[in-house]
Parts: C-alpha cells; sequence; structure tokens
C-alpha cells in the first residue's frame, strides 16, 4: 500500500491570484515535469486566448497568475496549463449516476498524472465552485454556488482538432452556468478537442449526458436516472466509440441497477467502496480509482474521498457564505 496526498487550496480573491497561488503552490513539485512531458512546448497564444476570451476570460487572468507564482513565462504557462491544443493522453475511466436528487462520480486513472489538489474558489469574476483540479486550471468534476454539478468522462481519441480539452471545458462550465440548459448550450459552442461525454445535473432535476465529439455535440436528456460512463449512448455518436465497450458497458448496466432509492451515503459507498465493482486497482494500466466525488441538489451538501481514504462531507453552501473547511489535505491508499 502506498499513500497519496491531495492538497485542499481555499481562496476567496481575484482570478489572478488565485493563479498565483496555484502557482507558488507547486513551484518545486514533479508535476510541473509531467505535465511538459505531456503538452506542446507552444501553442499559439493568439488562438488560445481568442478562445478563452469567447468563454471565460478571467482564465487568462488565472494562468498570467500561475505564470507568475511560478515565475515562468506566460507563454509557457499556456501551453502548460490551458488545456489548449494539447496532445492526446492516454484513455482513463469515470462512471456517474446523476438523478434529481445526486450527482454521484468516480475518477479512474493514474496516479502519475493527478494534480493532487482540491480547490475551493470564490473569483471576483465567474462563479464560486469546487473540485478536483486537473492540468491546474482545469477539473476532472466540480460544483458551482448555483448547484450545477459537471464531469468529465473520456470516449475516444477517435477524431481529434485543435481546441479545448474536457478538463478546461470543465472549468469553463463552472465558471459560466447556472444550470443544465446553460452548459449544454456552452458546450455545444466550445470547440472540443477529442471525444468526451459530460455529465450534468442541477438544482432544478435537470439532468444530461453531454456527448461531445469535434465534429458534432448532443446532449441525452429526459431521463430518471442518468448514467455517463465511457462510451457514446445515442445511436448518431455510436462510430464515434472506441472498439472495444465491454467494460463500460458493464458499469453503465451496474449503476441502472442501483435504483433511485438509495440515500446519498448509500450512493457513495456504492461508488467508493473497494469491494464495489465501480472501483478498480489497475493503477499501472491507467484504470485505478483515485477518487470519489458527490453533490446533494437539496442539501448542497458535498462527500468526497480519496481511493480508501477517510470521507469528507461539508456544505458547499456553508463555503460560499464563507465558512472555511478545516482540511488542510485529504489522503488515500494505493495498492
Amino acid at each position: 500500500m502506498s499513500k497519496f496526498i491531495v492538497n485542499v487550496v481555499q481562496q476567496r480573491a481575484s482570478s489572478y491570484e488565485i493563479g498565483v497561488t496555484l502557482g507558488k503552490a507547486i513551484k518545486n513539485s514533479p508535476l510541473l515535469a509531467t505535465f511538459a512531458s505531456v503538452t506542446k512546448s507552444a501553442v499559439t497564444l493568439s488562438e488560445m486566448e481568442s478562445v478563452f476570451k469567447s468563454f471565460s476570460p478571467q482564465l487568462i487572468d488565472e494562468l498570467k497568475g500561475i505564470a507568475d507564482g511560478l515565475e515562468i513565462p506566460y507563454e509557457k504557462a499556456a501551453s502548460l496549463f490551458s488545456g489548449y491544443d494539447v496532445p492526446t493522453l492516454p484513455e482513463m475511466g469515470c462512471s456517474a449516476f446523476v438523478n434529481s436528487l445526486y450527482y454521484m462520480r468516480n475518477y479512474d486513472f493514474s496516479p502519475q498524472i493527478y494534480d493532487g489538489i482540491f480547490s475551493l474558489i470564490q473569483p471576483d469574476q465567474g462563479y464560486a465552485s469546487c473540485g478536483y483540479n486537473l492540468q491546474l486550471i482545469g477539473r476532472h468534476e466540480g460544483v458551482n454556488e448555483h448547484g450545477l454539478a459537471i464531469g468529465l468522462h473520456f470516449v475516444n481519441n477517435k477524431e481529434t482538432q485543435q481546441g479545448i480539452a474536457a478538463w478546461t471545458s470543465v472549468r469553463m462550465v463552472l465558471e459560466q452556468c447556472r444550470s443544465t440548459d446553460e452548459a449544454i448550450t456552452l458546450l455545444k459552442e466550445i470547440p472540443h478537442s477529442t471525444c468526451y461525454n459530460f455529465s450534468v445535473g442541477d438544482q432544478n432535476g435537470h439532468t444530461a449526458a453531454v456527448e461531445a465529439s469535434p465534429s458534432l455535440v448532443m446532449a441525452r436528456e429526459g431521463v430518471p436516472l442518468l448514467s455517463c460512463v465511457n462510451h457514446f449512448q445515442q445511436e448518431e455518436m455510436s462510430s464515434k466509440n472506441r472498439q472495444a465497450t465491454q467494460g463500460s458497458t458493464k458499469r453503465n448496466d451496474y449503476i441502472h441497477s442501483l435504483g433511485n432509492n438509495q440515500s446519498f451515503k448509500e450512493l457513495f459507498h456504492a461508488f467508493s467502496d473497494d469491494d464495489s465493482p465501480l472501483f478498480y486497482t489497475d493503477y499501472e494500466q491507467l484504470f485505478g480509482t483515485m477518487h470519489t466525488f458527490g453533490y446533494s441538489f437539496r442539501d448542497q451538501q458535498i462527500i468526497t474521498a480519496l481511493a480508501r481514504g477517510e470521507v469528507t462531507s461539508f456544505s458547499f453552501r456553508e463555503w460560499v457564505d464563507g465558512h472555511d473547511l478545516d482540511a488542510t489535505f485529504f489522503e488515500g491508499m494505493i495498492k
């Protein structure tokens, strides 16, 4: 068994100041070398900024803050952390359950590419949100102050273009959208770099799986229990799936078998317990459960834990109202 840590970073500041803090937090971290190895040495700054200005201009300020915090050129920070024009990454797995009451999901990948940061932010522009960081400014999943929850699910690298990575898209939705309808609209406008699902739910009980590729984006809505995994489920999108989808289909069937009568804690344990069919340990094959994240739309309560780690539960509404978490880190175990 090996221990891993996720640092809890809480900020109520400008986007630039949020970036400075993040930059300083990873200044001496091996994470810099990791992202340098999986990103391009440079991106076309004018193109990146044009896209960001259309959707979340404050993220440009955050990138500039990261650059100053790290004491590196802004152009370099943009290539490392913007999520724009990122080379294709290895396949990852994620499973989500969404209904009118709860949003619950696992993130399955490897500690090799894992920020180890859980951010709660209240910027001066954009909505307050929290979630696990990916490539610093991006998010695996999260929820914002309006009770909108969203997470990413890799589908395929079969179709690619120079565009925005899914984790940056998640962050843009959290920054800008109040509802599932607004999230669907934004996700249909963003130029997606490759094929991903986005699981979405809001406090009005509106759920959706947005199936996104560079050439087509469609929303799957109107189901009482929405399962979102690692394959497209709409016929028009199915040709973009990877060849082998048996594992994803199996997880999809299990999520539906849970039904709508689970309590929040029961649902959390159905995802997070290490004997769950949704909990994976193939970390060397880039398919091990790193964390579980859940949100109760009715109670505005977050529940989360790292793999085999202690459960943390708190009111996100209270955090937005100014009450910080006592926790400074989460701890998990990988075997």
